[in-house]
């Protein structure tokens, strides 16, 4: 017991966040429920974003009901590429990232194969609900597929990492990239075995990285060093999290966004119950962080461009 009152009050001391904290103190509080259907709703989220000029990967398709599935193979038969993502799934599961057809079926990004009939049952199972947030009935989106940037190559070639912003009152408080490995068959999911590497919000400078909650520096598929890193065109990266924290409606929530090779940082998805591993990610609590954004006077935030130049002063 003596062990427990003391990590606790050892978390407390770095100023870590709490999921009752967090639920009690910022994502009731500032997130509307009526709002939710923004984030929690992945096509709904795509097309605000698509109505406030955000880009995101683009759309092919939708299947949402069991006998579109006869229309399956007509809309990926000219595709080399694309992603199968559930509308309304959470922590990456149910999505399927194809890198190339051949004879033996659909390449995923891992180097795994699904033939035709398998790629079909995945999207059954995903339209009943299987991977969805809460059981229900789902939509399968078909994507475009995101082009890893080179300057990745070392660092993600398993797959695309994604960068979460947690976005507080229009500031960009904290921030990390998640890195696909083997593990998480090439999915930027930590849970998974994807690495999380915490991000300077001035710099955008990978300054910490763990997996499973233990400390790396270098990728555990590659050995290329992690710290140090600088994530490219991140300007660009807070600039459209802080847009797309202000299309949300929310106060509190985490934005996540690839940076594609051709078409540069594009909005994947919103959460408005962030997770809380992005303080692994950056060794550092979030508490010291918003409570410094509580600081700063609203007028002082006028516009996203306010917000951007605050965040950097703070952070």
């Amino acid at each position: 017991m003596r062990r427990l009152i003391a990590r606790a009050r050892a978390l407390r001391q770095r100023g870590v966040l709490g999921i009752n904290q967090r639920n009690g103190w910022f994502v009731l509080p500032l997130n509307p429920r009526r709002h939710y259907p923004r984030v929690d709703d992945k096509l709904r989220t795509k097309m605000l974003a698509q109505a406030a000029g955000i880009p995101t990967p683009a759309l092919l398709g939708v299947i949402s009901y069991h006998h579109e599935l006869r229309d399956l193979p007509a809309l990926l038969a000219a595709r080399e590429s694309f992603v199968l993502k559930p509308a309304r799934g959470s922590q990456g599961n149910g999505i399927v990232v194809v890198t190339g057809v051949d004879a033996q079926g659909y390449r995923k990004s891992s180097g795994a194969r699904l033939g035709a009939v398998a790629l079909r049952q995945h999207v059954s199972n995903m339209i009943s609900g299987v991977f969805s947030l809460r059981g229900d009935v789902d939509s399968c989106l078909i994507e475009a597929r995101v082009i890893l940037h080179p300057a990745f190559h070392e660092i993600a070639r398993y797959g695309i990492p994604d960068i979460r912003v947690v976005v507080y009152k229009g500031l960009p408080v904290m921030a990390m990239a998640r890195l696909p490995t083997a593990a998480s068959d090439g999915r930027a999911n930590l849970h998974q075995g994807a690495i999380g590497a915490g991000i300077a919000i001035r710099s955008g400078r990978l300054t910490h990285a763990a997996v499973h909650n233990q400390a790396v520096t270098h990728h555990v598929d590659t050995q290329a060093p992690i710290v140090g890193f600088t994530v490219p065109q991140w300007d660009d990266v807070l600039a459209l999290a802080v847009r797309a924290a202000e299309m949300s409606g929310l106060g509190y929530l985490g934005v996540d966004v690839v940076v594609d090779a051709t078409h540069g940082p594009q909005l994947l998805e919103l959460n408005a119950r962030p997770g809380l591993a992005i303080q692994i990610a950056n060794n550092a609590g979030l508490l010291p962080r918003l409570r410094r954004a509580d600081r700063v006077p609203p007028a002082a935030l006028a516009t996203w461009s306010d917000r951007l130049q605050a965040a950097r002063e703070l952070f």
